[in-house]
């Protein structure tokens, strides 16, 4: 049996959020995945919620509290530069397949994609935007997109 467009599709958002997951020890409640690419620039962040907080990749420790823990030692994420750079890097690389693969199949690209992962239930739900969001904009950047949300979920909950 051959690989149709969904099922690439349905790897590659996977694979960002093994990733994720992966960045932080599988140790989070929910994963917030953002994607968007408007012509010639693809942008990749995430988000967590931990042990109720909504937190950046930078500040996974903040929502650390003494409960926390892997196997017998208090839990400290890593949050170098090195592993957020990677962790970038990948959903980028992962970004740019999605493209390549909607440009092989004839799909039209999404200019956004807003994944959510709620990691206890493993299910993954998606948003696809396939209109212009910050190109036709003086004042918006990938990364206000991105804070704008990440305080719209903060503050629904």
């Amino acid at each position: 049996m051959s690989k149709v467009f969904e099922d690439y599709f349905s790897e590659l958002q996977a694979d960002m959020v093994a990733i994720c997951l992966e960045y932080v020890e599988n140790e989070a409640e929910d994963i917030y995945i953002y994607c968007s690419y408007e012509p010639e620039m693809y942008v990749f962040d995430v988000f967590f919620k931990i042990n109720n907080q909504y937190v950046f990749k930078h500040n996974l420790n903040d929502a650390v509290n003494s409960n926390s823990t892997i196997g017998k030692k208090a839990l400290i994420y890593d949050t170098s530069e090195q592993r957020q750079e990677a962790v970038l890097d990948i959903g980028l690389e992962n970004l740019e397949k999605i493209h390549e693969k909607c440009k092989e199949y004839g799909k039209e690209m999404p200019t956004e994609i807003k994944l959510h992962y709620n990691v206890k239930q493993n299910s993954l739900k998606g948003k696809y935007r396939y209109e212009l969001v910050y190109s036709n904009d003086e004042e918006l950047l990938p990364d206000d997109i991105f804070d704008f949300w990440f305080e719209e979920v903060k503050n629904a909950k």
